[in-house]
């Protein structure tokens, strides 16, 4: 299909600069989530790559042809917006043979690839009716269904399932992944839900006030977050903070809070003396009487598979997730370890991961 690049781009409404100097290479048949929080600069970046909003500075490439000056139509980029923009008044058929109609395809060639593609949304039954009998994941098919029968070099989606219930976005989530696995065809897809960029992403784009926080894989940006921002805004519930120094116990490091002691690996590359941030994932936190991590059990979170156990520790606010079958009391007193190579430290001063 296509590599997309960006060089150095930048997006200015008037003093306001939205996209400062950002530069990423997607490569072909690559599923790329542009992730963030709402004001970050992911809808604009995809809306320039589309050719809906005009460039600063900086150039857009797509297999290696610049694409700044191009027309939107001239292109081949398909986008799926967020309201569907399925012309009411048209049946499901009409949308999608919308496109081929304007290139004046003959009518054979433009019935068997609707019907080709309506056949790979499941939405064969339903091309005779029009956007308002449709649900609205029957909706969001046939907006993905006219943005495929294009054969575009690049399919972006611009927050495609904030619109729909929960468990219609979960179905969504595995339509639109096989879609790209069945089509192979560069994706990039905007939302702010991490669960969407967790499940779908070969690469997760984290970005932040218009710069990239981060570009790694999901297990990557899971695993190994690059800065504090990165590892607060993934995982859920949302990581515990600590702050600290690092100290020599025994002559191992070991991060100091409050009279708390965790060992850390010893081949750690923060140095004795260094205030740092802990990050701990409520998931690595495992009951343990013996555990050094002590505390006051104030809210107990069922989430049907899992426990979340809100407590306080030395004036800390922490969570660990435990099985569904905990059954401790609220004023309970409780305990944690957790594996030192599952700690995570951060630079107290830069806020990135040492």
């Amino acid at each position: 299909m296509a590599n997309v690049t960006y060089s150095r781009v930048c997006k200015n409404f008037g003093s306001v600069k939205v996209i400062d100097e950002l530069s990423l290479e997607i490569k072909d048949d690559t599923f790329v989530v542009l992730l963030g929080a709402s004001g970050c600069g992911k809808t604009t970046l995809l809306r320039m790559t589309a050719g809906l909003e005009t460039i600063t500075n900086g150039e857009i490439s797509i297999n290696g042809v610049r694409m700044n000056e191009v027309h939107p139509r001239d292109r081949n980029i398909a986008m799926v917006f967020q309201n569907y923009a399925l012309y009411p008044t048209m049946s499901v058929f009409e949308n999608i043979a919308f496109s081929l109609e304007i290139k004046k395809l003959g009518r054979e060639e433009i019935k068997k690839r609707v019907e080709e593609t309506a056949a790979i949304l499941n939405l064969t039954d339903y091309l005779h009716r029009q956007p308002k009998e449709l649900s609205g994941g029957q909706r969001q098919r046939a907006a993905m269904g006219r943005a495929m029968v294009r054969d575009a070099d690049v399919f972006l989606f611009d927050e495609p399932l904030s619109n729909l219930d929960a468990k219609l976005r979960a179905h969504m989530r595995v339509e639109i992944r096989q879609l790209h696995d069945r089509l192979k065809a560069t994706t990039i897809y905007v939302t702010h839900d991490q669960v969407e960029a967790m499940t779908m992403a070969d690469q997760i784009v984290l970005m932040r006030n218009g710069i990239i926080e981060q570009t790694a894989s999901p297990d990557e940006l899971y695993n190994r977050p690059a800065s504090k921002f990165a590892a607060d805004f993934v995982g859920t519930p949302s990581m515990n903070f600590l702050e600290g120094s690092i100290e020599s116990h025994n002559g191992a490091p070991c991060f100091s809070n409050k009279g708390l002691q965790l060992p850390l690996p010893p081949d750690c590359p923060a140095k004795a003396g260094q205030a740092v941030i802990c990050g701990l994932r409520p998931t690595d936190l495992h009951p343990d009487e013996n555990g050094p991590i002590k505390g006051v059990l104030r809210f107990r979170e069922k989430t049907g598979a899992e426990t979340n156990l809100h407590f306080s520790s030395m004036d800390n606010h922490l969570i660990a997730t435990t099985s569904r079958d905990q059954e401790i009391g609220i004023g309970a007193n409780i305990a944690f370890s957790i594996d030192a190579r599952r700690i995570h430290l951060f630079d107290k001063n830069s806020e990135r991961r040492i």
